[in-house]
Parts: C-alpha cells; structure tokens; sequence
C-alpha cells in the first residue's frame, strides 16, 4: 500500500463547490417561485375566476332578458323579418349565458380539485427546498473542508518530497 496520496490538482473540488453554490442559490428561486405561482393561481382560481363569471352570467342574462323583450315587440309588430331576426339574437344570447355558466361550473370544478392536485406536488416540493437548505449547504462545507485538509497534506509532503519517515523508538540501553 502506498504511503502517500498523488494528489494533482484540487482546483476541481473548488470547481465543483462554486457550481454546487450557484445551482443552490438557482434551485431555491425556482422554489420559491413555483410556490408564489401556485398561491396566485389558488387565489386566481377562487376569487378573480369565480367572480369573473358570475358577473359576466349576470351581464349575459341581462343581454338575454333584453333580446327577449325586443322579441317579444317584434311578434307584437306583426313583422316576420324582425321576429326571426330577433329569434336569432335570443338564441345567440342564450348559447352566450349557456357558455358562461359552463365557465363557472369548470372553475368550480377546478377550485374542488385543485387542492387535491396541488398539494402531493407541493410537499415534495417542500421536501427538495429542506434538501437544499439542509443537506446542500453540509455538501458544500465538505467540500471545502476537503480542499483545506488536500491543502494540507500537500504542505506537509510537497511534491519531489518523500514523507518524513516514522521516528524509531530509541532501542534500550544495556
């Protein structure tokens, strides 16, 4: 076995511990960032959404009510032109209240499910940031610790150097 380590070049370590810092310092803005994303769309989802479509049914109900009126004023009039036009401004606006009212049972929907969706992906996604600011940082300790003990040694044997040999004990005196 050999008694000393041939140790070229610790720069690689050094390398290695400056990516390592900058994928960790990437790695928890990208975590964090993903979860500021999931809280807007939570919120997007049960506020603006929600809210969104029952205004735009009660808009469209509105545009509904008053195409029936003008359908109903124009079967008054008597003119079949103006009837079938107007029959076909009510269908159109009740497909319009039709659509929106879809809208808002899919954003319900999706306001029902979105918990279950998002939250087994948000743990692991707690977990990846406690690996980060846990295990990452120790990682990057050793490494550090790593080229200061290589340092080391190299200072004690530099290269052409032989190691000192082991003292021998002094041997008895007669």
């Amino acid at each position: 076995m050999a008694t000393q380590a041939r140790v070229t070049s610790v720069d690689a370590l050094d390398s290695l511990r400056a990516g390592l810092i900058v994928f960790v310092t990437k790695a928890r803005q990208s975590v964090d960032g993903v979860r500021d994303r999931v809280k807007r769309t939570r919120n997007w989802l049960q506020t603006e959404q929600r809210m969104h479509w029952e205004s735009e049914i009660r808009r469209r109900r509105r545009v509904l009510d008053q195409a029936q009126q003008d359908l109903y004023s124009a079967r008054l009039s008597g003119l079949t032109e103006t009837v079938t036009m107007r029959q076909a401004v009510v269908r159109k606006a009740k497909a319009t209240v039709e659509d929106a009212e879809q809208k808002l049972r899919n954003v319900k929907k999706w306001n029902q499910n979105f918990d279950g969706v998002a939250d087994p992906l948000m743990k692991k996604l707690e977990s990846f940031r406690e690996f980060l600011d846990h295990e990452m940082p120790e990682a990057i300790t050793l490494l550090h610790r790593t080229r200061e003990i290589l340092d080391a040694y190299a200072e004690k044997t530099s290269p052409g150097e032989k190691p000192a040999p082991a003292a021998a004990e002094p041997s008895p005196e007669p």
